[in-house]
């Protein structure tokens, strides 16, 4: 046999299957074979597909986010401004003001008992220490004393500390047990760290999720993509999503991981929680002003822990629900939408009542009790099959 009719028996050789292809792709899907019985569709009913349900009038078949027309598109929702030097870094050597009333009684604590005590205590240790040096000198002391003991002195060194300590610990006790002992929560939100962003559900409205991320430099970015301006906050803290919460609400937060250890820290609100993985934390904040908070992620992370901010925007309980709004969620206790009246009812039939009788008609016979199915696979939603006897 020549090199031509090998070539031309290789080419026959490889149309073939295609050619059979064809011919089955173009047989009618709904034939099944002669020798198929009911039994054979009824075997296993998860099998038989069913017909694919036909679009509703005004919905889009190319896409999951489809708008019937003239659906009213989704309201927008108007950002505050940060005000400069609220909220957020401002150069200063002491804390950031407080908004919380937790925040403020450690911050009065730190500022105007515990710095004056330490600046006392170091004023006592820095006299003794001069006075030590000038009284006890070589020049003016040759003859060193031999005294071991003094009673007063063993008294004042051991009691002294013991009342600064207590002085330090009753402050500090009742500023914990106001940090830790929440009063009833009127909103829960549900703050989770990743690498490297934040994420934050609203179960009491719905249970929606946001997704947090830092916002870069406009010379960072590609063109036609969102950019930070000073209208989102100081660079490396303004984000794309901000945590909004009510004013004038105890806001409980409930505080995880999905990876690593990270921490939510909020400076103005006086909290930071860390957020371990399949650990719940919580915390709890009120503020009263309305306004733009910033915070930061405050347990190294990872590579990208410097670009995890936090952005918090505190707004009135009317703009909160209209944020929510925007968002797709509800608020508690707001009535649901009314249902369709054109929609179409399903009936099961136990809520079909019988028909009444009729005066001289003949009764029904009983219905026939199912046989039992033979003895086979009992698991739900498994086709019972008879045993294989040619196996026993």
């Amino acid at each position: 046999m020549t090199l031509k009719h090998w070539l031309i028996a290789f080419a026959a050789a490889g149309l073939a299957p295609m050619a059979a292809q064809a011919q089955q792709a173009t047989t009618p899907a709904t034939t099944a074979p002669a020798t198929a019985g009911p039994s054979a569709a009824t075997a296993n009913p998860a099998a038989t597909p069913e017909a694919p349900a036909t679009p509703a009038a005004g919905s889009d078949a190319t896409g999951a986010s489809a708008v019937a027309p003239g659906a009213a598109p989704a309201a927008t929702f108007d950002h505050a401004v940060p005000t400069p030097g609220i909220g957020m870094p401002d150069g200063r050597m002491g804390l950031q003001d407080q908004f919380t009333p937790v925040g403020r009684e450690a911050s009065a604590f730190h500022d105007n008992w515990l710095l004056a005590l330490c600046a006392a205590i170091s004023i006592v240790v820095l006299a003794l220490l001069v006075w030590t040096m000038i009284r006890y000198r070589r020049s003016a002391n040759p003859t060193p004393s031999r005294t071991s003991h003094n009673t007063l002195v063993e008294v004042l060194w051991t009691l002294l500390p013991v009342l600064v300590l207590v002085a330090i610990a009753v402050p500090s006790i009742r500023l914990i047990r106001h940090q830790y002992s929440p009063p009833p929560a009127d909103l829960t939100v549900k703050v989770i760290g990743n690498q490297w962003y934040w994420s934050y559900q609203y179960p009491d409205n719905g249970g929606f999720e946001i997704v947090s991320n830092m916002l870069k430099e406009r010379n960072e970015v590609a063109a036609g993509t969102r950019f930070r301006t000073d209208a989102d906050g100081p660079r490396l803290l303004a984000v794309d999503e901000r945590l909004v919460i009510p004013a004038g609400k105890v806001v409980k937060f409930i505080v995880t991981s999905n990876d690593v250890i990270h921490s939510f820290a909020m400076p103005a609100f006086w909290t930071k929680t860390d957020a371990n993985p399949g650990i719940l934390n919580e915390t709890w904040v009120k503020v009263d002003r309305p306004g733009v908070y910033f915070g930061q992620c405050s347990e190294l992370c990872g590579a990208r822990h410097a670009f995890m901010p936090v952005a918090v925007e505190v707004v009135t309980p009317e703009r909160f629900a209209q944020w929510v709004a925007t968002k797709g969620g509800t608020m508690p206790g707001a009535t649901p939408a009314a249902a369709d009246s054109t929609a179409a009812t399903q009936v099961s039939p136990a809520a079909v009542s019988a028909p009444a009788p009729v005066a001289g008609a003949t009764p029904a016979a009983p219905p026939i009790a199912p046989q039992p199915a033979a003895p086979g696979n009992t698991q739900p939603g498994v086709a019972n099959r008879a045993p294989d006897s040619s196996t026993n």
